[in-house]
């Protein structure tokens, strides 16, 4: 064997970095690191919409204080979820769906904005497959069929 030659187990990390599935993985954990941390952030400031007019009455009328202070405990959710994601994103990506989750009842109860909750929806599927591939990441002796 050849002083150049690499030893297997980078072999087989070099093989694993080239999977497509590793790089799906990389792509949905970065989204989902990156977009609950902008969109929690904003919570504060409101610069992409006025996000009190998406919580649902029902919802207003059940959490203390005004609908702008509940989207500040959303916001900080929203950051906790991302943060997550990017330290355990088998867990987060867990939080992140069952958050979207969440959202979507809050927008069918509101009944204005059926797009966004099919969105949200599609998110929520990719939050799934980021929990998926994360289990898959988190045990390398996993099939890889």
């Amino acid at each position: 064997m050849s002083a150049n030659a690499p030893s297997p187990s980078v072999t087989a990390r070099l093989t694993d970095r080239a999977d497509p599935a590793h790089h799906a993985f990389l792509l949905l954990r970065t989204v989902f690191t990156v977009a609950p941390i902008a969109f929690g952030l904003d919570k504060f400031v409101n610069l992409l919409t006025d996000w009190p007019g998406y919580l649902a009455p029902f919802a207003d009328r059940i959490v203390p204080g005004t609908a702008q202070q509940a989207m500040y405990a959303v916001g900080v959710i929203e950051i906790v979820a991302g943060l997550l994601v990017a330290v355990r994103p088998k867990y987060g990506a867990l939080v992140v769906a069952a958050w979207l989750a969440g959202i979507i009842v809050n927008l069918l109860i509101l009944g204005d904005f059926y797009d966004v909750a099919l969105r949200d929806f599609g998110l929520l599927v990719g939050a799934l497959a980021l929990w998926r591939l994360a289990s898959r990441q988190a045990d390398p002796a996993a099939p890889r069929g």
